[in-house]
């Protein structure tokens, strides 16, 4: 069997073993009876480049990137999508066939697919979008929500400045609010989003204020693990329409199966029991 015929992919990060990106692209590629491979790759900040470097010549077409290295491969790339360089993150790494790196982040793709999909009648621009959160998940929320139509978004985040520089980056449609002060944006958003990880298994739990919450607004968390949150758990008792994160991890990894094997997959039950390792 030549190397084109047996093509492979996996995921980089550290730690690593967590992932559930190798059951997602496994379960698609049985179902779709593709002769390819998927794996987990733990590799470390200091070898990062010659992994990167090396996988090419190992049949490797491509890869993902989880933390900590999402900033570090556009120093690394050859080629960078506007929407990596608009990010400052990569998340999904193509190697093409003149041997270049080529980044690129799905991560805002996954998200909006995500709502979509669980709440087609969602619409950005229906009203105030509040953001929780300044790392790298809410900079690609926020870029998908400005794509989508939204003309408002609350942001706030333990520490101010840090967004205040998302402010910096967005422009005018981004109003920082004091962390202190979330309940208020929760209250007066029609579409919610936690981009933290407060209420992720092992963290805390989010501390915001929750009693803004209402029918007719969507809430959504980027933490699946636990796959109901206290913010969706509570959401839904007040009568909004909620999402969870475990889409947008689904969804975000479509158009790198698509480039490396050469089939787009469905985002459907099945990969969602996959991807539980149900």
């Amino acid at each position: 069997m030549s190397d084109a015929a047996f093509p492979l992919a996996g995921v980089l990060g550290s730690p690593i073993g967590h992932s559930r990106s190798p059951r997602l692209h496994r379960h698609w590629l049985k179902t779709y009876g593709i002769k390819g491979d998927y794996v987990a790759l733990p590799v470390g900040e200091d070898d990062l480049e010659t992994v990167l470097r090396t996988l090419p010549k190992m049949g490797f077409v491509g890869c993902n990137v989880t933390i900590p290295h999402k900033v570090a491969v556009l120093g690394i790339a050859d080629h960078i999508s506007d929407r990596a360089t608009l990010l400052g993150a990569a998340n999904t790494l193509i190697f093409r066939a003149d041997g270049g790196i080529h980044a690129d982040n799905t991560d805002g793709t996954g998200f909006l697919a995500n709502i979509r999909q669980q709440a087609p009648g969602w619409s950005a621009g229906d009203g105030p979008c509040a953001v929780l959160g300044a790392g790298g998940a809410a900079r690609a929320v926020i870029g998908a929500l400005i794509e989508a139509g939204a003309t408002e978004i609350l942001l706030s985040n333990r520490t101010r400045p840090k967004a205040e520089g998302l402010k910096q980056d967005f422009g005018s449609k981004i109003k920082v609010i004091d962390w202190v002060q979330a309940g208020n944006a929760v209250e007066e958003a029609q579409t919610v989003v936690n981009c933290t990880s407060l209420g992720m298994e092992g963290c805390p739990e989010l501390r915001v204020p929750l009693d803004g919450l209402a029918p007719g607004k969507l809430v959504t968390d980027l933490v699946y693990q636990p796959l109901e949150t206290r913010l969706l758990r509570e959401a839904r008792a007040a009568g909004c329409t909620t999402v969870d994160g475990l889409g947008m991890l689904l969804h975000q990894a479509v158009p790198g199966f698509e480039r490396w094997f050469g089939l787009k997959p469905e985002v459907d039950d099945a990969a969602r029991a996959a991807a539980l390792g149900q």
